[in-house]
């Protein structure tokens, strides 16, 4: 006797076949027949429907486009939570261009509805929830089949909790910007040599969302009380693959509408970053020539500087702190200034008198001298581990997110870490940090506000 397989892939509503004596041609047959495809397609709704309410819907992804798709490739959902409130985030997947909306949860269930209708965009509805897979197939005459795939063992988290879910790429390959970029082939597979920067291209969109999530961040209202565009400026965008992932992980995964700039002093660069942008449609990114010191945005959300070298990411860290950024992400490259200052405290030569210990010693002293400065504004930090930059061995992220609103005890803690600055550079015979001399010497009792 053969053993049934366990994962079992069932159809669980199959299609009507045809009997020998061609009673299928009658009346009565071709009602029954109308009957269990309306069966069917009522089915997929209700597990639709339940596994939004419990929880357990991971994706649905509609495919198969039909002309009244016009120039859809496919549209993918997944429910996320906006303001506290559940929503069906719909990304519309274009040739040129993907366009996402977050509706409520009725209205996108009856947006399925009508793109999966005998009529509708699409004719492959495809469910993945934690406890399988759906299948709706509509063929060409209109005959609906409906399979069933169940869940070997647990898969996925499901992704209807907001967007703090467990481990998960924060960014999938078919993002077409990556094809422009080289990190992904013409058939949207990873490129092996890129394998590398695909990993910091993830973490990073990982630990701004994270961040996003703990400074509580929403876009900032208009006078008439409708959200602004999230504005963000990344220094030394590079070749802009950071700049695209946080302008895609804005407008696509938070559903938000974003002006995100990326700076850069090659023109070639901007030259090529601005032309991807412009062909893939991406409305509020741009790239600009310039650095640092050039270019002071007018307002600023969020602050990015991840290949800024030595002082300039002190010039960004500034700029960030003058104009109340919600959030400062910063990876510094190299230490230049701090080190030629630094007299050795006779009980540290022993240890310091090695050039490596000296250089990563400079390197911790500055970087720790930077987070207490951004505390000593306004801002919680926090310095931790990074994925390397292609060009450096260094892998160090600095995090300063803004105070929504000052400590009780603001005013005492300022001045103690000011005073704990004054301690660390007599410690080590400094005379200045690049950034202390940037920021005002008392920024006041309460965190910079926009």
């Amino acid at each position: 006797m053969k053993q049934r397989d366990n994962r079992r892939m069932s159809a669980a509503f199959p299609p009507s076949v045809p009997s020998s004596d061609g009673s299928s041609d009658t009346p009565l047959a071709s009602q029954r027949q109308a009957l269990a495809d309306l069966a069917r397609r009522e089915r997929f709704f209700e597990v639709l429907a339940r596994s939004v309410a419990d929880q357990s819907c991971i994706k649905l992804v509609l495919a198969k486009p039909r002309a009244a798709a016009g120039d859809w490739l496919k549209l993918s959902a997944r429910v996320i939570v906006l303001r506290g409130e559940p929503c069906l985030s719909l990304v519309y997947h274009h040739k040129t261009r993907d366009i996402t909306k977050n509706p409520p949860i009725a209205e996108g269930l009856a947006g399925v509805r009508e793109w999966l209708s005998e009529t509708g965009a699409f004719s492959h509805g495809h469910l993945f929830t934690t406890e399988g897979e759906w299948q709706l197939m509509i063929s060409k005459r209109g005959k609906i089949g409906l399979t069933h795939t169940a869940a070997a063992a647990p898969t996925e988290a499901p992704a209807a909790t907001g967007h703090d879910r467990a481990k998960r790429r924060f960014l999938s390959l078919d993002a077409p910007f990556l094809q422009d970029l080289g990190v992904t082939d013409e058939r949207q597979r990873l490129v092996p040599a890129m394998a590398r920067k695909w990993k910091q291209i993830n973490k990073f969109v990982e630990v701004l969302d994270h961040a996003l999530d703990e400074a509580r961040f929403t876009p900032p209202l208009t006078a008439q009380g409708t959200p602004s565009p999230v504005t963000v400026v990344d220094f030394g965008a590079g070749k802009g693959y950071l700049t695209f992932a946080t302008h895609h992980h804005l407008t696509h995964t938070r559903g938000w509408q974003a002006e995100v700039s990326g700076v850069e002093l090659r023109e070639d660069l901007v030259t090529l970053c601005e032309a991807a942008a412009r062909r893939r449609q991406l409305d509020g990114l741009h790239f600009v020539c310039g650095d640092v010191r050039s270019h002071v945005p007018a307002r600023l959300d969020v602050m990015i500087a991840l290949h800024a070298c030595d002082t300039a990411t002190d010039f960004a860290l500034a700029i960030g702190v003058k104009a109340g950024a919600a959030i400062i992400l910063s990876a510094p490259c190299c230490h230049k200034q701090i080190r030629p200052q630094m007299h050795l405290p006779e009980v540290l030569r022993p240890m310091l008198q090695h050039g490596i210990h000296l250089g990563q010693q400079a390197e911790m002293v500055t970087d720790s001298l930077r987070a207490l400065l951004l505390e000593a504004h306004g801002y919680d930090t926090q310095v931790f581990e990074f994925v390397a930059l292609e060009h450096t061995s260094k892998n160090k992220m600095i995090l300063a997110i803004r105070r929504p609103r000052p400590r009780h005890d603001e005013a005492a803690h300022r001045a103690q870490v000011r005073a704990q600055v004054a301690q660390i550079k007599a410690f080590y015979g400094l005379q200045e940090h690049c950034l202390e001399t940037l920021l005002p010497a008392d920024a006041g009792n309460a965190p910079a506000t926009r």
